[in-house]
């Protein structure tokens, strides 16, 4: 009789229970299987935001510390720029007016650089004409955005910018070593558009100092190049 008790109680704990199997499987649910992390599913969430943002700084926008003054009054020393990586990806390319920011490795010397984009595949930059104006194929410009009292230029150079690259300048002319430092240089101080990593629109820090950075409408008047231009 006992035996029989025994193995009756026994059979009853066997047969599964059906409310116990469905709390055993939510208790096994996707936040317990990562309860070995410290803070669980918030801590995944934290790790994919990180991987979000390194992946957006790598392919989408990154931020840019400006080094020195070369770029004044447009950016400050400590202003911190947002540059747009996609801005040339799809076909777009450089245009005069743009801030851009490129490899100099090879070019300018080791590290990323900041400057503006004064003449493009094609075109004859010359410095300077007679009224001091920088020419663009022909084309006086006037750059109201240079630095206060600098000239568009000190040294005189007059350049055909080859296809696929860039001629750039710094705002703060006294104070830039840019395209014209490096005309004897590997690649004529000429930046090949394979070096650049993005356009510089926007300036994120200090926020009392957001502003844009184009100048296009400075170079709107310049001709495309011509064989006119180049004699």
């Amino acid at each position: 009789m006992d035996t029989e008790t025994q193995d009756t109680e026994r059979d009853r704990s066997a047969v599964p229970n059906p409310s116990a199997q469905a709390t055993d499987r939510a208790v096994e649910g996707p936040c317990s299987r990562l309860s070995w992390l410290p803070g669980g599913v918030w801590t995944v969430a934290g790790l994919a935001l990180v991987v979000v943002l390194l992946l957006v700084s790598r392919f989408v926008a990154q931020p840019f510390g400006i080094p020195s003054a070369s770029m004044e009054p447009a950016l400050h020393v400590g202003d911190r720029v947002m540059v747009d990586k996609l801005a040339y990806r799809f076909g777009g390319e450089p245009r005069r007016g743009d801030v851009v920011v490129f490899d100099g490795t090879g070019y300018f010397g080791d590290g990323d650089y900041i400057k503006r984009v004064v003449g493009v595949g094609g075109d004859r930059v010359r410095c300077c004409a007679k009224d001091g104006r920088l020419t663009i194929n022909g084309k006086p410009v006037t750059e109201a955005f240079l630095h206060a009292g600098d000239t568009p230029s000190d040294v005189a150079f007059d350049i055909v910018v080859p296809a696929g690259r860039l001629f750039v300048l710094g705002d703060h002319r006294a104070d830039s070593a840019d395209s014209r430092d490096h005309l004897g240089s590997p690649g004529g101080g000429m930046i090949p558009l394979s070096a650049v990593r993005g356009r510089a629109d926007l300036v994120v820090w200090p926020p009392s100092r957001w502003n844009g950075l184009q100048q296009r409408d400075a170079y709107a008047p310049v001709p495309a190049p011509s064989a006119a231009a180049h004699g």
